[in-house]
């Protein structure tokens, strides 16, 4: 294709690329000191018209991004925050993972500003001051030092930072730590921008989707309707709404639902029996409407993986990546969504530097809900269940 300068047509903004641009200023030069000019790849000039070539090329990419700017389809990064400004959203920033850990010790001793340790050594901060109680433990909410989904499994926070003070006697997390979450991606963010224009939508499915996920602190949702005279296959009861939501208060979600359910359906039909009960008061009547709701169910993941060294660049941080790599894959799942094991191998694979020249490849993959996984079939969950990636379920071994 010959050298054309930027245009904007219906399909959008066309830009040269460097070989045409290139090639034009190659025409040109010749054009200016004649055909018979040396210009093979030692000679300066063609250095120097490279040169410059590389600028121009630089600069139709910029326009380029200046132009993909303008759409939240294509927009990325600090542009895409400035143009979902006009939909009232904001990036969901990272947050922390929490434990509730469980204290023990001498009775009323006053532990101050205190931090522990877990298996991995990462460090969790304890509140400001904790006082032991007359049984001789307190149970308390540690936040974790490093932002974002770090994963603690239970019994795994035990070490104060700097050993145990007089009348400080243990330290435990009797249950795995709720894992924080990342600053949200691009794509995240596109997605989120998609549904929350569905809030003036014409189904009000759609805009208590929307609404629900406009919830500050909710991760994710799944949302079924039944507009049957009968109990459907998920255990929902007839002309019911059952909402199955990850983080926000209580209060929040409960109100989002109820404020965009519409007229009449049932909130409280599922026969899961953990289904959690909200009084919500319209702010009009004042009446007292309770609103039901699930929190998702969490399901580990065990994976044993055996990975074989193909160069030297198979290193242990290589290992601890498809670790990291796995857990990350696990935690982006949706509720309900399954878990597939050629994604699984996929994202282990996708750790290589380079596809074409791999420095490590995949002999086996086993997948399973208990430790020991003998399975290679894809893991399916109920409405309310999602996939929890923990690094200590994962076994990769290399041979």
């Amino acid at each position: 294709m010959a050298y054309f300068a930027p245009t904007i047509t219906a399909a959008g903004l066309s830009v040269p690329v460097f070989n045409d641009i290139q090639e034009a200023l190659l025409q040109s030069y010749r054009s200016a000191y004649g055909s018979t000019v040396y210009l093979g790849n030692d000679a300066a000039d063609y250095q120097w018209i490279t040169t410059l070539s590389l600028k121009v090329n630089d600069a139709m990419g910029l326009c380029q991004l200046a132009y993909n700017a303008r759409s939240p389809f294509t927009a990325i990064g600090a542009d895409l925050d400035s143009v979902l400004k006009l939909n009232g959203i904001t990036r969901n920033t990272s947050n922390p993972s929490t434990a509730v850990l469980v204290l023990s010790g001498v009775s009323k001793t006053t532990v101050t500003n205190g931090v522990v340790s877990d298996s991995n050594g990462n460090l969790w901060s304890l509140p400001y001051s904790v006082t032991i109680g007359t049984s001789g433990t307190v149970s308390v909410t540690a936040t974790c030092q490093q932002l974002g989904p770090i994963a603690a499994a239970a019994g795994t926070i035990t070490t104060p930072a700097e050993g145990f003070t007089a009348g400080w006697l243990g330290v435990t997390n009797p249950d795995d730590a709720v894992v924080g979450t990342p600053v949200e991606s691009d794509s995240t963010l596109r997605a989120r921008q998609s549904i929350s224009v569905a809030l003036p939508s014409s189904t009000r499915l759609a805009g208590t989707t929307a609404e629900v996920k406009a919830v500050a602190g909710v991760a994710r949702v799944n949302i079924l309707e039944n507009q049957t005279s009968v109990t459907d296959s998920y255990g929902n009861e007839s002309h019911s709404l059952t909402c199955v939501v990850e983080g926000g208060t209580d209060l929040a979600v409960a109100t989002a639902i109820f404020t965009n359910r519409g007229i009449g359906p049932n909130t409280l039909g599922a026969t899961a029996t953990f289904i959690t009960e909200i009084p919500v008061t319209d702010p009009n009547s004042g009446n007292v409407t309770t609103i039901g709701f699930i929190r998702p169910t969490y399901v580990p993941i065990y994976i044993n993986i055996t990975t074989h060294p193909l160069t030297a660049a198979f290193t242990t941080a290589t290992q601890a990546a498809i670790v990291n790599a796995l857990v990350a894959y696990l935690g982006s799942l949706d509720i309900g969504e399954s878990v597939s094991c050629s994604a699984l191998i996929s994202i282990a694979m996708s750790q290589n530097a380079s596809l074409s020249t791999p420095s490590y490849s995949v002999t086996s993959m086993t997948i399973g809900t208990s430790p020991s996984p003998s399975g290679t079939s894809d893991i399916s969950f109920l409405f309310y269940q999602v996939a929890e990636g923990l690094s200590s379920n994962i076994n990769l071994t290399v041979a």
